[in-house]
C-alpha cells in the first residue's frame, strides 16, 4: 500500500469538545503513516455541520475515511454520502438512522447523566435575535465526560469546550451513509454522556464492525489514544485493500 492510496482520516470532534481531543489519536495515525487532517466542527446544526464536512472530505485529494466522536458520529453519518468516502469509524458516538435525530435515538434508552448537568446560553444569529446552546457545567464536566483523563487535563477541557446549538438535538439525519459504507464503531464502555446502550443499538443496527472498551470514559480519544488510533488503522486497511 503505497502513501498515495492510503485514504486519508479525517476526524470529526462532537460537542463539548474541539480537534485538540483528536490530538493523542493524530500522533499515532501520523506516527504509521496515515494522513489525517482534524477540522473544525461548528457545532451550529445536523445539515450545516455535515455540509462543511462533506465539503471538507470532498476537497481531499483521493479516498477519506471519516471518523466522528459523539454528535460527529451524527454528522459523519450525513456528511458520508460525499462520494469519496469510502468508509466510518464511530467512537463513542450517536450512529442516527435516515430521518432521526438525536433525541429521537437518545429517548428510546435511559437517560445519562448528562441531560441533568448542561448549561443553557444563548447565542446571536443572524437577522436578530438569539438561539440557544448547550455546554456541560465545568463542576460535572471530569465525571460525566472524561471520568478516566487526569484531573490537570480535565480542568483545561471543562473551560475549552465548544457549545452545541440547541436546535442539533431535534435535526434530522438526511441520509444514513452507513447504508452504503462500510462502518467500525468503538463502544465507550463507562460512558457517562452518551449512554453506552445508545452507542451500542446504533452501530449494531449499521452493521459496524463493534469494539468494546471497558472503563473507558467518553473522552476514550484521550484517553486511550492508541486503541482508538488502531480501530481507524484497521478500517483504513480494510478499505484500502
Amino acid at each position: 500500500m503505497t502513501q498515495s492510496t492510503i485514504p486519508t482520516v479525517v476526524l470529526v470532534h462532537g460537542a463539548f469538545a474541539d480537534a485538540g481531543s483528536w490530538s493523542g489519536v493524530i500522533a499515532e495515525l501520523q506516527g504509521h503513516g496515515v494522513p489525517v487532517v482534524a477540522p473544525p466542527n461548528p457545532l451550529r446544526g445536523l445539515a450545516a455541520d455535515a455540509a462543511y464536512v462533506a465539503s471538507v472530505a470532498a476537497q481531499i485529494d483521493g479516498p477519506v475515511v471519516l471518523v466522528g466522536h459523539s454528535y460527529g458520529g451524527a454528522v459523519i453519518t450525513v456528511a458520508g454520502a460525499a462520494e469519496n468516502v469510502v468508509g466510518l469509524v464511530y467512537v463513542a458516538a450517536y450512529v442516527l438512522e435516515d430521518g432521526e435525530s438525536l433525541g429521537e435515538l437518545q429517548g428510546r434508552f435511559a437517560d445519562s447523566p448528562l441531560g441533568a448537568n448542561l448549561r443553557q446560553t444563548s447565542y446571536p444569529v443572524e437577522g436578530g435575535g438569539s438561539a440557544v446552546e448547550f455546554t456541560i457545567a465545568p463542576e460535572a464536566f471530569p465525571q460525566i465526560f472524561a471520568a478516566d483523563v487526569p484531573a490537570e487535563v480535565t480542568r483545561v477541557l471543562a473551560v475549552t469546550q465548544r457549545p452545541l446549538a440547541g436546535g442539533a438535538f431535534a435535526e434530522a439525519a438526511s441520509t444514513a451513509a452507513w447504508r452504503a459504507k462500510p462502518s467500525w464503531a468503538i463502544v465507550a464502555g463507562a460512558d457517562q454522556a452518551i449512554n453506552p446502550e445508545v452507542e451500542r443499538f446504533g452501530a449494531e443496527r449499521a452493521g459496524a464492525t463493534v469494539v468494546e472498551v471497558a472503563g473507558a470514559s467518553h473522552a476514550i480519544a484521550v484517553s486511550r489514544p492508541q486503541e482508538v488510533a488502531g480501530v481507524i488503522r484497521e478500517a483504513v486497511r480494510a478499505v484500502s485493500a
